[in-house]
């Protein structure tokens, strides 16, 4: 598929792709979270931050990345040296979406290192920040490309904290602690299952079950009916393709 156009009225609908499903999933992470810091990285819940607070998460905070935060256009509206941004981090008024080079069931992520730690087959970007975000404020993730080598039965490395993890380390690392989805180009998971083992919780049109279960090293837990993500308004539609990303960025994260 490729990107069309907003139709005028009356006109057939336009395609939806399967980029823009994902930026309305990635938006929607962000739905009534209130005034706190939008930290998304990549160009998928980039646009996805910045369509919720162009409708319905206008408190969101935005920032350009550096000491700023910014308005809808990128105009500088508020000071947030990076003292003040770790104040945010460390008390749960910041909600990042970060990528994920492993996950396994629990949540668990990895971005450091494939293979054993002492002599890794691969050197990724390393932990960063990724203890932090997770234990300090709730933390979604982005996988663009859903394999059985992304989502695994256990990580090589654990950088970003999982639910068995903060509750086996007690009160001070589940106080903050929070999944509340994954993002995959196959559908939507979040943790909302007894053990907080991860869940299918919405597929993209067009995949099945069964692509989802194929792409995925693990037992999923899968309900009997799985919804499908939800469709674009028009509104939307008309945002993300020429307000947010006219230049089609999600396009070439996201295969058609």
């Amino acid at each position: 598929m490729s990107p069309a156009s907003t139709p005028a009225p009356g006109a057939p609908a336009a395609v939806v792709t399967r980029a823009e499903y994902c930026v309305i999933a990635c938006a929607e992470a962000w739905r009534d979270n209130g005034e706190v810091l939008a930290s998304p990285m990549g160009p998928v819940p980039s646009i996805g931050a910045r369509l919720a607070k162009r409708t319905f998460s206008p408190d969101l905070l935005l920032t350009d990345g550096e000491a700023m935060l910014v308005g809808l256009d990128g105009t500088p509206e508020g000071w947030l040296p990076y003292r003040q941004h770790l104040t945010m981090v460390t008390g749960g008024r910041r909600h990042v979406m970060m990528g994920a080079s492993q996950l396994d069931r629990f949540g668990n992520q990895n971005i450091s290192c494939v293979g054993d730690w002492s002599r890794p087959t691969r050197q990724l970007l390393g932990v960063r920040g990724a203890p932090v975000n997770t234990l300090n404020n709730p933390t979604s993730y982005w996988v663009p490309r859903h394999s059985p080598r992304v989502f695994v039965e256990r990580v090589d490395m654990v950088c970003g904290v999982g639910y068995d993890r903060a509750a086996a380390a007690g009160p001070s690392a589940t106080r903050f602690h929070r999944i509340p989805r994954v993002v995959s180009d196959l559908g939507v998971f979040d943790f909302a299952t007894p053990d907080h083992s991860m869940r299918l919780a919405s597929l993209h049109p067009g995949v099945t079950v069964e692509q989802v279960r194929e792409a995925t090293g693990f037992g999923l837990s899968v309900p009997d009916e799985v919804p499908r993500t939800r469709e674009p308004t028009p509104e939307e539609l008309r945002l993300i393709r020429e307000v947010i990303d006219p230049g089609g960025a999600r396009d070439r994260e996201v295969r058609s």
